[in-house]
């Protein structure tokens, strides 16, 4: 049952116009970020311009997609009485949950794989470009935090509607305002309580805390600053990956157990 409703999700995933528009919008904007730097700018090795306009552009726009489609979708069934006739199938509420998050995960990674291979099938002609693998790696990450996100705010909303202002806050709270919070609170506070409040921020930040974990990967950690050069010695060491591993996997598995818990008030779920 549980494949069978993973394979139902993923069809109506796969088939729906607004995956295909993310679809083709992130093929547009990469290919168009090769092309116009590809023929702008020297190969050079490194952290490219190129490297910063992709990683830029993905932790912009791939948390609004997968947080709002994912969302809509569990709030949808739930509006639509979709959600209260599953519950009289022998499906468990944890295996609702996985099977809609497995779905979000699969349509994504689709997306990015399409739009990865017509970047990689450019650069196979004009030479030169390169997706590295701490670039692949972030970009899977991404979905599935995202997409642990999504499952707990569908959760919690009351209709489609509802979900789509949720996410979009939660978005804009994540990528625009604290960072925007930050800043402020710098105006009025001493440099070394600013330094560890940022730090702070990091670990509650999921779109940083990820931004923070290539440039480590990618061993382009002097891109940081001076800001960050203890906390980045403390993650290359042994206890540090491991608490890196933690802390990445807290922002995925508490979403959705926050998401279990409140479906199970939407009434009589397993």
């Amino acid at each position: 049952m549980q494949h069978m409703f993973i394979s139902l999700e993923w069809r109506q995933m796969v088939r729906s116009k607004w995956l295909l528009l993310v679809a083709l919008l992130f093929t547009f904007v990469f290919v168009a970020i090769v092309m116009i730097q590809q023929m702008a700018l020297p190969d050079v090795e490194g952290f490219t311009r190129q490297t910063a306009s992709f990683l830029n552009l993905l932790l912009f726009l791939l948390p609004l997609f997968t947080l709002t489609i994912g969302s809509m979708s569990i709030a949808g069934d739930i509006e639509s009485g979709w959600f209260s006739l599953l519950k009289t199938y022998p499906i468990s509420l944890s295996q609702y949950i996985f099977g809609k998050f497995i779905a979000l995960c699969g349509a994504f990674f689709f997306i990015v794989v399409f739009a990865f291979g017509i970047v990689l099938l450019l650069g196979g002609v004009l030479g030169g470009v390169k997706l590295p693998m701490p670039f692949i790696v972030l970009t899977l990450l991404l979905i599935v935090i995202c997409a642990s996100l999504s499952t707990m705010i569908g959760a919690l909303a009351r209709n489609r509607l509802h979900a789509l202002a949720v996410s979009l806050v939660v978005w804009a709270f994540f990528l625009l305002l604290l960072s925007y919070a930050l800043m402020a609170v710098g105006t009025v506070v001493a440099g070394h309580v600013l330094q560890k409040l940022t730090i702070v921020m990091l670990h509650m930040n999921p779109i940083e805390w990820l931004r923070f974990a290539y440039f480590i990967m990618a061993d382009q950690a002097a891109a940081l600053g001076p800001t960050y050069y203890d906390l980045i010695q403390f993650y290359q060491s042994a206890i540090g990956k491991i608490l890196f591993v933690l802390v990445t996997l807290l922002w995925i598995v508490a979403p959705l157990w926050l998401a279990k818990r409140a479906l199970k008030k939407v009434g009589g779920a397993k």
